[in-house]
């Protein structure tokens, strides 16, 4: 729950539910995502959910409504309500990817955010050399001073981590790659549930940061887009070892 909640945070989104209704889908989702629910399982009818939660079948009928919006839940008349396949899910939605934060980690799902992050966050890199403005180039270098200097906790220095991409994606000033920021928080935050290791004793990794905050400040675009392809690349690598050890 906890990653759940930083994920929240660096999307600066609030993670306290506004509504009952928003309250129960989170939890039905939650329960889908990791798997409690599967695909084409009925789920639980109105009564039985709002006893469960203790809430009235009005509140149930909205919190279904967000999952149906979500791609998560189907409802058929004189069926009932159906848990969707995946490839129907909205994957990129912020709820979605927080509710795999609280889910037994999904390798497979990992794997894919991080081969996103390949295509995505070197570009980036090039176009904050481009178009960033200054002001948002010192942001990407006093994220990158925190990471270095981060002792206090694991939580702290993935947080800094974090904001150092995030500071790069809004310095390239497309709206899109911006929109898609959620994919670098959740692939973080699932890679060190699932390495479940100290970032901070990984050297060679800060390194990496600062050769692609330096080229960006200096406003290198093809030595920022070829350092953070190696720095994704070595993330990449570690992150399949560990993925490897972790099935024998």
């Amino acid at each position: 729950m906890m990653s759940e909640l930083i994920y929240y945070d660096l999307k600066e989104t609030d993670s306290l539910a506004h509504s009952t209704a928003v309250q129960v889908s989170r939890e039905i989702g939650r329960r889908i995502v990791s798997g409690n629910y599967k695909p084409g399982d009925l789920i639980d009818d109105e009564v039985a959910l709002g006893e469960r939660f203790s809430v009235s079948r009005s509140v149930v009928r909205d919190a279904v409504k967000i999952l149906v919006g979500k791609g998560l839940l189907e409802v058929r008349r004189g069926i009932g309500t159906r848990v969707q396949e995946r490839i129907k899910w909205g994957l990129l939605d912020n709820d979605v990817l927080a509710w795999h934060l609280s889910s037994p980690p999904d390798r497979g799902f990992i794997k894919q955010l991080m081969e996103i992050r390949l295509i995505i966050e070197p570009k980036a890199a090039r176009w904050a050399c481009e178009s960033g403005r200054d002001k948002q180039l010192a942001e990407i270098e006093i994220a990158q001073t925190r990471m270095e200097e981060e002792q206090a906790s694991i939580e702290d220095f993935v947080v800094a981590d974090a904001l150092f991409h995030r500071a790069i994606f809004r310095a390239s000033n497309n709206e899109i790659i911006r929109a898609m920021e959620g994919i670098i928080f959740s692939a973080l935050l699932s890679s060190i549930r699932l390495t479940n290791k100290d970032p901070r004793k990984n050297i060679e990794s800060i390194l990496f940061h600062r050769k692609v905050a330096d080229a960006i400040i200096q406003r290198d675009a093809d030595k920022a887009e070829a350092m953070m392809e190696s720095l994704l690349s070595d993330a990449g690598h570690r992150l399949k070892k560990q993925i490897n050890i972790s099935k024998k």
